[in-house]
């Protein structure tokens, strides 16, 4: 951790930082209004985080990570943007959404390159599993957006047929065009890894 990531944890985590604790979150009083909530899971150092919250001032962002280097490095990043309109959680996103986030609070969660756990022995951890799905439609307004992307292959498959169970979830014939190329995108290009991008609307109940 850098000193400015220490620094901004100290003096920028009040602001904009929610602690864990299992009871739902009051969206409105924590943004100080109603829009509609985008979450990232695991944002890194929070570069998409920033870029989508300063291109769309009218929604509310939350960014979910467990690397406090990161989290520090994202609240930098919103000081230098100075927007208010991202919150960040440093906790476990799973025990975020069941226990946090309210039903159908989300208009859209974006899930960019998370941990392949390539070794199959560990694929039980990969977050994309039929629980997580379903616990994400549970959270998700009718027509939310759910965006995935990876560039391991192997993981590309595997979400694909877990989606695939769960036909609440529609596939999109067309990706969301505002994801930021980051750091961590741009090196996954430089190493040949080709990336691997969908998206999923939730269907309306009848």
């Amino acid at each position: 951790m850098t000193t400015g990531q220490r620094r901004a944890l100290q003096e920028l985590w009040p602001r904009f930082g929610i602690e864990y604790a299992p009871e739902p979150l009051d969206l409105v009083g924590v943004f100080g209004r109603s829009a509609p909530l985008t979450v990232e899971v695991g944002f890194g150092n929070g570069a998409n985080l920033v870029a989508l919250a300063a291109d769309h001032p009218a929604s509310n962002f939350l960014g979910l990570e467990v690397h406090e280097p990161g989290v520090g490095a994202c609240l930098l990043g919103i000081d230098k943007a100075g927007i208010n309109n991202v919150r960040l959680m440093c906790h476990d996103a799973i025990e975020v959404l069941e226990h946090r986030l309210p039903s159908a609070c989300m208009a859209r969660l974006n899930l960019y390159f998370p941990d392949p756990w390539p070794k199959k022995r560990h694929h039980k951890r990969r977050i994309v599993q039929d629980s997580f799905v379903k616990l994400v439609a549970c959270r998700m307004q009718p027509g939310g957006l759910l965006h995935i992307v990876t560039d391991w292959p192997d993981y590309a498959e595997h979400i694909t047929e877990v989606l695939a169970r769960h036909p609440v979830w529609v596939a999109q014939a067309v990706t969301p065009a505002d994801r930021t190329v980051t750091r961590f995108d741009a090196r996954g290009q430089r190493l040949g890894h080709a990336n691997w991008e969908r998206a999923w609307a939730l269907a309306a109940s009848d």
